[in-house]
C-alpha cells in the first residue's frame, strides 16, 4: 500500500471546496469568509477548515484575518 491509498482509506472526505464562501460562529464571534483548506492535521484535532475572513476578527487583542474552525462552528455555505 503507498501513501496515496493510506490517506485515501484512512482521512475523512472534505466537505469543504476550496473558495466555497462559508459562514459561521468561533469563539461566540459571527463570521463570514472564504473556505481553503479542509483537511485534518492529526487525530486529536480531527477535521478542520481553514478560513480567510472578509474583515478581521479581534482575538487576545490581536486582528487576525485566518482560522481554523471545525465543522460545527460553520453554519453552512452562503450564496
Amino acid at each position: 500500500m503507498n501513501l496515496a491509498e493510506y490517506f485515501a482509506a484512512n482521512r475523512p472526505k472534505p466537505r469543504y471546496q476550496f473558495g466555497d464562501r462559508v459562514e459561521g460562529t468561533y469563539m461566540k464571534i459571527p463570521y463570514v469568509g472564504t473556505a481553503y483548506t479542509d483537511n485534518m492535521r492529526n487525530e486529536i484535532e480531527g477535521p478542520m477548515v481553514s478560513i480567510h475572513l472578509d474583515l478581521p476578527m479581534k482575538l487576545d487583542g490581536v486582528y487576525v484575518n485566518h482560522i481554523r474552525v471545525k465543522y460545527k462552528d460553520i453554519k453552512g455555505l452562503r450564496t
